[in-house]
């Protein structure tokens, strides 16, 4: 941070809506300087797209497959924030399908997976922070005195708030906000931005696939990613655990599919492009309805509406990978305190 004095006398208390990688590292950022952070989660535990499922033996990565650290400072972060053992390298052999047909494999790179399953990083991260879990909010209201009281979807009341910050997808961000009575939800950003829908699908082999290869991006008009989660580190199950990722356009166009029918295709798919045969022991799917980008790769990291207190940050401003997530926050903290200072 470029700001050296401690501002808790200036800025005392902040609203995070949302506990993914953006939502905790702004927590956490806003702690370190002093201010009072409540991170505001309608699911039962953190995570976001850091997400993994319990299963039989183990856990399953059903968001992000991995994440790759280019920043020294994101790396910095983890470290600091999440200790030793968290996370480690996926010595992954990884291919992907040529337009053409052809099978090449993926460039030479660091990729990372939290340890024993990716939620193990969001779960050290939340540890350091006030975190209210299966706690939705609906919409925002400024008091008189210029306080945000958050209010649940019965009318229950969280507050008062210095400052929100919105880390939810920008279909749900312009909604709170459009809830709100806020003109803030028109702001152009919200539509520049939409995600699309991604099926994910687990299935599991009692036996090795022997396929030679951890994961893979296939041609394939279902099939968009495959990927071999037993062979990460720190997984002990038996068999293996494979994790399918329908390509966006198919998955929009079964958006309101039946479970088993996209189970069966996604399936059939990874069989034609593998050519393994065995049959799975157990299976699951989950729908993210908000999931991949759709649009370029450019514009504002966050958006901060200075006059009302209220910011906005996530990795769909920021690439889509887990360290935009955490690029777009810092980004947002940053100025938000610079704004403190100066005001």
């Amino acid at each position: 941070m470029t700001i050296s004095r401690d501002l808790s006398g200036i800025l005392r208390r902040v609203a995070v809506i949302g506990s993914g990688m953006a939502g905790l590292t702004a927590g956490l950022m806003l702690r370190d300087r002093g201010v009072a952070v409540t991170v505001f989660e309608k699911s039962r535990g953190p995570g976001g797209r850091l997400a993994s499922k319990r299963v039989d033996g183990g856990s399953l990565d059903i968001g992000a497959q991995y994440f790759t650290v280019r920043d020294p400072g994101f790396r910095a972060f983890l470290d600091h924030h999440t200790g030793p053992g968290q996370y480690g390298a996926w010595q992954a052999r990884l291919s992907y399908e040529r337009p053409d047909g052809h099978w090449e494999s993926f460039h030479e790179a660091e990729r990372w997976v939290g340890m024993p399953r990716m939620t193990a990083i969001s779960r050290a991260l939340s540890q350091g922070l006030d975190c209210c879990f299966e706690t939705r909010i609906h919409s925002i209201v400024r008091r008189k005195d210029g306080a945000w009281c958050l209010i649940g979807p019965d009318g229950e009341q969280q507050g008062d708030f210095d400052a929100v910050l919105v880390t939810a997808p920008p279909e749900q961000a312009r909604g709170l906000l459009s809830e709100s009575n806020l003109w803030l939800a028109d702001d152009p950003v919200f539509h520049e931005r939409p995600l699309a829908p991604c099926w994910a699908v687990g299935v599991h082999f009692p036996v090795p696939t022997g396929l030679g290869m951890d994961g893979m991006s296939t041609q394939h008009h279902a099939l968009q990613w495959a990927a071999n989660n037993s062979s990460k580190p720190d997984r002990d199950e038996a068999g293996e655990w494979w994790v399918l990722h329908g390509r966006a356009e198919w998955s929009e166009a079964n958006r309101a599919s039946d479970p088993d029918t996209v189970i069966e295709t996604l399936l059939e798919a990874f069989t034609e492009k593998t050519g393994f045969r065995g049959v799975p022991d157990e299976v699951l799917a989950h729908r993210w309805l908000y999931a991949r980008e759709t649009a370029r790769d450019d514009g504002p990291l966050y958006k901060w509406f200075d006059d009302h207190g209220i910011g906005v940050c996530g990795d769909w401003l920021s690439s889509g990978r887990v360290e935009g997530a955490w690029a777009s926050a810092s980004a947002l903290v940053d100025r938000i305190l610079k704004t403190a200072t100066n005001g």
